[in-house]
């Protein structure tokens, strides 16, 4: 990216947005940062760090957009915005933060994205490196801003999680090895159809790297270089039987090797087993050894507000996963616990379509406790008993209630958390703090 007399406007002045000031300032190129909220969270940080950079906020200045040399568009905000509609009328070049970091990135890029489980691959892919003894540097959608992740001298590899958010203005990434893991629908109140979304996720499939595709999602791409399955019949990594004993395993000259049982994972449900799949085929692309990946594997324990284990009272595991903020999530987290469930779910909804959780739901739980803004909607697919409950604390309690000795409890909402907490992450504590204050002493 040239320096030029015109500036680099950022739109957005959250993390990615100061992200994207802080590597600008240090290259000295010109910017200008707006936000059309009045208040927005980097404001203190940028006046603090920043005092001579130029912001506007309240409003995106459609003026000035138009006088840029590039904007830099936060994952947040749609390149629909009115703002920008003489902007790009005029060929300024409208990008993301992904797009950013593609022009300055110095060694190979792994990108996953999916609807679901691409932060467990994330994370895990790069406790593979770790093991291997690579320099990885891990981020992206989750955690730092890929900008940031730069550095001198190069690592070995940058592992990105990629939302469609930032692939929608991201063009020359071109990354070693690449995957779509899954596609549900998410996002609808964003996207006119499924199949815009469905081609957003796609996008990440871009240069002439490895590409890896779920072989059991109707979605994927045929055809292309390597791909994963939970079935034992296809799939370059796939599951198979050995002495009645499942395992992962990959196929090499046309015959199939067993790596790993399923039963040394400590995450061993279908799910799990899934992403494992995913980060041997994006880690063997990327030439990791094999021996390095099955001790992570052997040793990850999953992600916080991943269906992570929270407390057992009195026989009743609860579970909180909180970060299930879609259908195809929660459909994950039932059926990856596989077995008898109380389900805690609701928020907002973004505009999807609830029915697909109403046969998994009848399968596994013989309750639901809803919550939050679209709790009416969930009610009307749902084929078992359900109740309302005013806070995420009471729902717990009546959860606790509702189960028996050798259920679950399950906080899977199927919703994003803005219309009662701060993200899912404030979310995931409430309800781990409502777990944990429960008594002891009296049966649940």
């Amino acid at each position: 990216m040239q320096s030029t007399s015109k500036p680099v406007v950022i739109m957005g002045m959250g993390k990615t947005g100061l992200a994207c000031a802080n590597f600008l300032i240090n290259q000295d190129i010109p910017i200008i940062i707006m936000d059309n909220r009045d208040s927005p969270p980097g404001l203190s940080i940028l006046q603090q760090k920043f005092p001579t950079i130029q912001y506007i906020t309240g409003k995106f200045d459609s003026e000035i957009l138009s006088q840029a040399s590039k904007i830099i568009i936060s994952p947040g905000l749609s390149k629909q915005q009115p703002a920008l509609a003489k902007a790009q009328e005029i060929g300024i070049p409208i990008i993301s933060e992904i797009e950013l970091f593609a022009n300055y990135v110095n060694a190979p890029v792994v990108a996953i994205t999916g609807s679901n489980g691409k932060s467990t691959v994330t994370t895990l892919l790069g406790e593979m490196a770790q093991k291997a003894g690579w320099k990885a540097q891990v981020g992206g959608n989750l955690g730092t801003p890929a900008i940031e992740l730069l550095c001198t001298p190069a690592p070995d590899l940058y592992i990105l999680e990629l939302s469609s958010f930032q692939l929608e203005t991201t063009y020359s990434l071109n990354p070693a090895a690449a995957v779509v893991l899954n596609i549900s629908a998410d996002h609808m109140d964003r996207y006119a159809s499924l199949s815009e979304y469905v081609t957003t996720k796609h996008s990440i499939y871009q240069g002439d790297g490895k590409f890896i595709i779920n072989a059991d999602d109707p979605y994927a791409i045929k055809n292309l270089h390597l791909s994963f399955s939970l079935q034992t019949d296809k799939g370059d990594f796939r599951i198979c039987n050995k002495n009645n004993e499942l395992h992962l395993a990959k196929m090499k000259n046309d015959k199939l090797i067993p790596l790993l049982p399923v039963t040394e994972m400590y995450l061993q449900g279908s799910i799990m087993q899934a992403n494992a799949l995913a980060a041997l085929a994006l880690g063997h692309a990327v030439g990791l050894p094999l021996t390095a990946m099955l001790e992570a594997l052997k040793t990850f324990k999953g992600l916080p507000h991943r269906c992570a284990w929270v407390a057992n009272k009195h026989g009743v595991d609860f579970f909180n996963d909180s970060k299930g903020t879609n259908v195809g999530a929660t459909i994950a987290a039932i059926q990856g616990l596989a077995r008898k469930s109380i389900l805690i779910a609701g928020g907002d909804g973004k505009g999807a379509d609830f029915s697909p959780l109403q046969d998994t739901v009848k399968k596994y739980c013989h309750a639901v406790v809803l919550i939050g803004q679209d709790a009416p909607l969930l009610a009307q697919v749902l084929s078992v008993p359900t109740y309302y409950a005013s806070s995420l604390e009471t729902a717990v309690q009546k959860a606790a209630t509702l189960a028996n000795s050798g259920d679950a409890v399950l906080l899977s909402p199927a919703c994003a958390s803005f219309d009662m907490f701060n993200n899912y992450e404030h979310r995931g504590q409430v309800f781990e703090d409502a777990v944990h204050k429960l008594n002891d002493n009296q049966q649940v």
